[in-house]
């Protein structure tokens, strides 16, 4: 409400001042507020339970707010940066005493935004949503400077400039949400784990020969899953087999929800594709205890 509400305020003093960095900000304050209400609405989603037609929960509703809240901060900075180009090439006046006194204003209600972000969860939403409106203060300093510039100096391009330096911030730090949404939309492996050092971990398990069909994804931006296929010595030695691999995957890589399949000997072709190991254990480790 504080921030939907003070960016039409903020729209019509840009539209009075003729600022673009004010402008910039309003827009950075309208786009904020459709953010809040699509990330609060993603973690109402995430909060259901699992059901008959999604068995994994809702988790992903937040990390689909993420991806959309950076493609939106994504297609804002392409607007600024194409109208501070055009106000650099036609510089236009700006009321920097309008700009000054509207841009500190914002700047306090972007700050009460940000601490009450500051929070909430760490969840990949929750970040999407803090970092919307931690641009959005940028945009609020940069105005304000803008404004201060224009009051003692006249010089009008700062405006557009300062535009720019602010949009070339957003972009830095979008990208990296932008990329940490998309790998969890894609089942990427998650970047801080290493998939053939899980392999061969588990492939060096006591009556283990090898592992293979190895699926590292994200559930959800913050639970990871892994299934296997676990070729064994000898079947009698599953449960024991299967109890290690869970503890040393809880353990050294906090990855709880596994799903593993045994399988003795090693059949010559699985499916319609040969079976391809990627990992194997050593002759030592192959005869076991």
């Amino acid at each position: 409400m504080l921030t939907g509400g003070f960016a039409v305020i903020e729209a019509v003093g840009a539209w009075w001042a003729g600022s673009l960095a004010l402008l910039s900000d309003a827009g950075h304050m309208a786009t904020d507020a459709a953010s809040l209400a699509i990330a609060l609405f993603a973690q109402h989603i995430a909060a259901r339970p699992p059901s008959h037609r999604a068995s994994y929960g809702y988790a992903r509703a937040e990390v689909i707010a993420a991806f959309v809240n950076a493609l939106a901060l994504l297609g804002l900075v392409v607007f600024i940066a194409i109208e501070a180009v055009r106000r650099l090439l036609a510089p236009e006046p700006v009321a920097g005493g309008w700009v000054l006194g509207l841009a500190s204003a914002g700047l306090v209600v972007n700050l009460v935004a940000v601490w009450v972000l500051s929070q909430a969860s760490g969840s990949m939403n929750a970040r999407g949503a803090l970092l919307h409106v931690v641009s959005d203060l940028l945009g609020s300093v940069a105005a304000i400077v803008a404004g201060a510039v224009i009051l003692a100096t006249g010089w009008m391009p700062i405006d557009p400039i300062l535009s720019l330096v602010v949009a070339a911030l957003i972009v830095r730090s979008t990208w990296r949400l932008l990329m940490d949404s998309l790998g969890v939309l894609m089942e990427g492996v998650p970047a801080h784990l290493d998939y053939s050092e899980i392999g061969r971990t588990l492939s060096a398990l006591p009556g283990v020969t090898s592992v293979h069909d190895l699926h590292v994804w994200h559930m959800s931006a913050d639970t990871v899953a892994l299934s296997a296929h676990v070729a064994l010595l000898d079947g009698a030695r599953w449960l024991d087999v299967l109890a290690a691999a869970q503890r040393l995957l809880a353990e050294r890589y906090a990855i709880r929800h596994v799903t593993l399949q045994p399988s003795w000997p090693l059949p010559a072709a699985y499916g319609d594709r040969k079976v391809i190991p990627i990992a194997a254990a050593s002759d030592g480790e192959r005869a076991g205890p």
